[in-house]
């Protein structure tokens, strides 16, 4: 009895529900020896809103969730009559399994990529006007020029002794006006 992963669709906004939902039905069915983990991935994000830096958890795939189990008609049917649930993705009676290396990847159960530093969320557009709240330009108001997602930095442009100066800065260092 060989399990492999399979990616289970769900309500939109129900994924823990759903998760915590089939493991009740597993151990209440006895069928333990034939699952694994159940896992929804999830992602640390960094946001900030009124000049206060907040990090949250997201959803990495909302509305999914990655089942480890053998598969059978009773462990299938386990599945798709629990709360939430609507179905296995990529096949009625007979989904494909996804690889195990891909699943560790996509949720970052990998040691080094768990210890990453969390996302920052932009929430930023090019030309928006910006207030500076951090560091040696805090207080002074700039527009965004360029937007770097992957460093978390923006390069703005403020006015310093009259002359337009391009500076880079941290999502964390600025706020949206108004």
């Amino acid at each position: 009895m060989t399990m492999q992963w399979y990616v289970v669709q769900t309500y939109s906004g129900y994924e823990n529900k759903a998760k915590l939902a089939l493991e009740d039905a597993i151990r209440r069915s006895g069928m333990d020896p034939r699952f694994g983990e159940v896992l929804v991935p999830t992602e640390t994000v960094v946001e900030v809103k009124d000049g206060q830096k907040r990090t949250n958890t997201r959803k990495v795939f909302p509305g999914y969730m990655f089942v480890e189990m053998a598969l059978d008609s009773a462990t299938w049917h386990l599945v798709k009559s629990t709360p939430k649930v609507t179905g296995f993705i990529g096949g009625s009676r007979n989904p494909p399994p996804i690889p195990e290396d891909e699943v560790r990847r996509i949720t970052r159960t990998d040691v080094e990529e768990a210890e990453d530093a969390p996302k920052a969320v932009v929430l930023f557009d090019r030309g928006e006007e910006i207030r500076i709240i951090d560091g040696p330009f805090a207080s002074m108001n700039g527009k965004v020029e360029e937007i770097n997602q992957a460093r978390a930095r923006l390069r703005v442009m403020v006015s310093i002794f009259g002359r337009p100066t391009s500076v880079e800065l941290e999502f964390t260092q600025v706020e949206r006006l108004g």
